[in-house]
């Protein structure tokens, strides 16, 4: 009989609590398991197994970062914006590494809560970035460069890559000032 309360939101949020502990890469299902108080078969009336895990895992973080960069960047515009969903970015992944990890993930198609939080973070970035005068291919150019900017310095800061003797938070602001530079100064398709 399944534990009383345990169902699949119960057991993909604790993940998510675990998987921020003791790394994405840590989380078993047999650590699951052992802390939810259950025997690992027993997870399997809740979720499927381990992709199954990974993947509505990386919808609820998808959707918590979704909303982080929605709230920072509104009634934002320009470089403002920029700044403070960049700042909203790096602060999700520092508090929540684990989590943070499973946000790489492309939604799954046939998951439409997953697919609904991918649109959601996009549409943040995207909302940031016509304030640049950005729209169609060039948001999605730009969005790419922003996303692989951002998620490169927290990652290689979160791996303690940053070794130089220099101020981390300033070189993280110099790079996002670059990033309003070049959004700013974006070439036209075809040039």
């Amino acid at each position: 009989m399944p534990r009383a309360g345990l169902n699949q939101q119960t057991v993909v949020r604790e993940a998510a609590r675990l998987a921020d502990e003791v790394g994405y890469e840590q989380l078993t299902l047999a650590a699951l398991a052992s802390r939810l108080g259950v025997a690992l078969p027993s997870l399997y009336k809740h979720i499927r197994g381990a992709d199954a895990l990974s993947q509505k895992l990386s919808a609820l973080a998808t959707a918590e970062l979704a909303t982080e960069l929605t709230t920072a960047a509104a009634g934002r515009a320009g470089g403002d914006a920029l700044r403070a969903m960049a700042d909203a970015y790096r602060a999700y992944a520092r508090r929540h590494p684990g989590r943070y990890a499973t946000t790489q993930r492309v939604p799954d198609p046939s998951d439409p809560e997953h697919v609904e939080a991918g649109e959601r973070a996009v549409g943040a970035i995207f909302a940031v970035l016509r304030g640049y005068g950005l729209t169609g291919d060039d948001a999605v150019d730009a969005t790419r460069a922003l996303r692989s900017a951002l998620h490169g310095f927290v990652a290689l800061e979160a791996a303690g890559g940053f070794g130089l003797p220099r101020e981390v938070d300033r070189s993280y602001h110099q790079l996002v000032a670059g990033l309003d530079t070049a959004f700013r100064s974006w070439p036209a398709r075809g040039a």
